[in-house]
């Protein structure tokens, strides 16, 4: 709304009309440091391994850095530790939280039911924010969409392009973040006539299956490149994630990729899993015992 150079209005005088500060006028912000961006890469690979531990972790590898500095660049991430929080504060009113729809489900079709996720892809002078929206019972991914922010709305791109180009599930799973529980994310399942099912709060292997893609993209993928920027960061996953649809067969699928498996209707679990999704979380010495054997199936 500011117009330096205004033939009339001078800065001073516009500044004071719309009642702002003359320094938030020429404010830039700046990026994070290199420094920042290596020990943001870091905490992104310890979380990967370890999503129960929280920013002392970094001490014990003798990283000299402070816990709130650990705890700012999580957040910057979007990243928060798995465990069990007392409810203290009430959701907005607007950001109703639904529940778990998929205890003791048996996920036996594509479309039954999709979950979706977001994750932080690191990029030369900064990072990038990733969702994908995958089919359950076969780990197909439908439709992905990058940002360089967390609003609501590239999340909404990529569900309402999974719903015209699939169809739509039965039950749709995410976490209870503000981008999946603004009205803007519901709205579209509701309107599409879906059940909403939402993760409970320190429930790491509600959306196992989403977080095992996420490794496996990581690792197979962005850790082996430095991205200069969001326009190698798109061609690298879309290239991945073709290979992951199309080529990479998966054991649990009877040697079937995740395309083969959503076109021909074959179940991702085998038999003794099929009884359910996740329930509840393991205590805490068997907790990575149990995700990383989760992880390397």
């Amino acid at each position: 709304m500011i117009k330096p150079g205004h033939p009339k209005l001078s800065l001073s005088r516009q500044c004071r009309l719309l009642r702002v500060s003359r320094s938030s006028v020429y404010h830039r912000p700046k990026g994070e440091s290199a420094e920042n961006l290596a020990l943001m890469r870091r905490i992104d690979k310890l979380f990967l391994e370890c999503p129960f531990y929280g920013s002392r972790h970094l001490w014990r590898e003798g990283a000299c850095v402070g816990r709130h500095r650990v705890r700012r660049l999580m957040r910057l991430m979007g990243l928060e530790a798995i465990y069990q929080a007392p409810r203290t504060t009430q959701p907005h009113p607007e950001h109703r939280v639904y529940p778990y729809r998929l205890k003791g489900v048996a996920i036996e079709r594509p479309n039954h039911a999709w979950c979706a996720d977001i994750t932080y892809i690191p990029v030369q002078k900064g990072f990038l924010y990733l969702v994908a929206v995958m089919d359950w019972a076969t780990r197909r991914v439908l439709s992905w969409r990058l940002s360089n922010t967390l609003d609501a709305r590239f999340c909404t791109d990529a569900l309402s392009e999974a719903l015209q180009r699939y169809g739509r599930p039965e039950i749709f799973n995410s976490d209870q973040g503000s981008q999946f529980t603004s009205l803007e994310f519901t709205s579209v399942l509701k309107d599409s006539g879906v059940a909403i099912s939402m993760d409970g709060r320190g429930r790491c292997m509600d959306n196992i299956f989403i977080e095992r893609l996420w490794r496996s993209l990581k690792y197979e993928a962005v850790y082996l490149h430095e991205i200069s920027d969001g326009f190698q960061a798109q061609r690298l996953i879309s290239s991945w994630f073709a290979f992951y649809d199309r080529a990479r067969p998966h054991s649990a699928l009877g040697g079937s990729t995740p395309a083969e498996a959503y076109e021909k209707g074959i179940l991702t679990q085998r038999p003794a899993q099929r009884r359910g999704a996740p329930a509840s979380l393991p205590a805490l010495p068997e907790q990575q015992d149990l995700l990383n054997r989760t992880l390397a199936a």
